[in-house]
């Protein structure tokens, strides 16, 4: 049986943290995997999310299963904090949310859904995007095309090119959007593209699709979600992809959710109910546990108040580290335009440097980015930014 299989490459970005770890060289630097990471080069457990899992776990009775659309005071509870509890409230009757296997579940299930719906739905990704994109949305039979999003060049969105290809894109094309912190690139629309965007999508008859993976690691929890609160207040339609990794530092308990925004009350009740469908096809229940602490800590107005807290000293945390290598590698090349690095927002941007430089990059001086160049600003730290910045300064002369 198993004779047939060929050996397959490791994952683009899961391969160099295991290059990371076989290395043996003492300066060695990991910009590669997109977990935040704080001064020391852990990735904490926020305070807050901690007190909620102490608290919630105080008073469980049981771990029975919640059901294939999961933990639903959670589920309600994610989606209010996504879209802001004045538009949820007028969308009353028309989301439909499910609990999903984080948020790369979300993506799958809702493009799983897409399929049952539109068997010929086209996906339209961004160009760059991150990797798992489209394999977790195109193993769902649906085929994917790009729409260009990134100006190497000048380092900033390609908006008009980006808003030319999509309108001309046909009524009922889903168009995949990042809500903030573009991955890989750390390059977000503008308030003001966010509504000619959405213009557009209306007017065309488009379906957004929103991966929110990042949410209060741009700016703030209210400024990140002001483009898909933008399209959710103006389309009849919006798949929604939820993410509770990086902001609650849950990674490991996989808990994300799938928010479907509906036409009318029919449709929404018909949504739910192939939402249940397909996660029980695919894995039946999703795990419970990171999502009743979210639950636990968005209902209780005094932890989130202060996971709130933290979640800005972390954003704080990234831009002072942005503004720190744009001001190392500026004193080395001061003839380059490095401000880039502070007009970006999230976790990632994108190095710039060819193949053979990014080679260069792991192989002289044992600084670890996948082969797209993008590097994660959470693993720059005091400690190694003269290092970091003195290898990008030597491939970019």
């Amino acid at each position: 049986m198993f004779e047939t299989l060929d050996t397959l490459p490791p994952d683009s970005i899961l391969g160099v943290t295991a290059a990371f770890r076989r290395d043996t060289y003492p300066l060695k630097v990991d910009l590669g995997v997109g977990v935040y990471r704080d001064d020391r080069g852990i990735t904490p457990v926020p305070a807050a999310v901690r007190a909620a899992e102490q608290a919630m776990l105080a008073q469980q009775a049981t771990k029975v299963y919640v059901g294939p659309m999961g933990n639903a005071e959670f589920s309600e509870r994610i989606a209010r904090l996504a879209l802001g509890e004045t538009l949820a409230a007028s969308l009353a009757g028309r989301v439909s949310t499910i609990q999903t296997v984080g948020g790369c579940g979300a993506l799958r299930v809702g493009a799983e859904l897409l399929a049952v719906a539109q068997p010929d739905t086209v996906i339209h990704v961004s160009d760059p995007t991150w990797a798992n994109h489209e394999p977790l949305l195109g193993s769902s039979g649906l085929r994917l095309e790009r729409y260009p999003y990134y100006d190497a060049r000048r380092r900033v969105v390609a908006f008009d090119a980006m808003l030319d290809h999509v309108e001309r894109l046909p009524a009922g094309a889903v168009v995949l959007l990042h809500a903030c912190c573009h991955n890989p690139t750390g390059a977000d629309l503008a308030p003001a593209q966010w509504q000619a965007l959405a213009d557009t999508i209306e007017r065309r008859g488009l379906v957004p699709f929103v991966d929110l993976a990042y949410q209060g690691f741009g700016d703030d929890l209210e400024t990140d979600t002001a483009g898909l609160r933008t399209l959710a207040a103006r389309v009849p339609e919006l798949v929604l992809a939820i993410s509770c990794s990086k902001n609650f530092g849950l990674y490991r308990e996989r808990t994300g959710a799938l928010v479907v925004i509906s036409r009318d009350a029919a449709a929404n009740a018909a949504v739910a109910t192939h939402q249940a469908r397909l996660a029980r096809r695919m894995y039946s229940m999703p795990p419970d546990h990171g999502a009743a602490v979210v639950a636990w800590l968005l209902g209780d107005e005094s932890l989130r108040h202060a996971w709130a807290e933290e979640v800005g000293a972390m954003v704080a945390r990234m831009k002072s580290l942005r503004a720190l290598l744009a001001a190392r590698l500026a004193e080395r090349l001061p003839d380059h335009d490095w401000s880039w690095l502070t007009r970006q927002r999230g976790m990632f941007s994108l190095m710039g440097l060819d193949p053979a430089r990014m080679g260069a990059l792991r192989d002289q001086h044992h600084i670890y980015v996948p082969p797209d160049g993008r590097m994660n600003i959470a693993g720059i730290s005091e400690l190694n930014v003269d290092y970091i910045a003195d290898a990008i300064a030597s491939l970019t002369r």
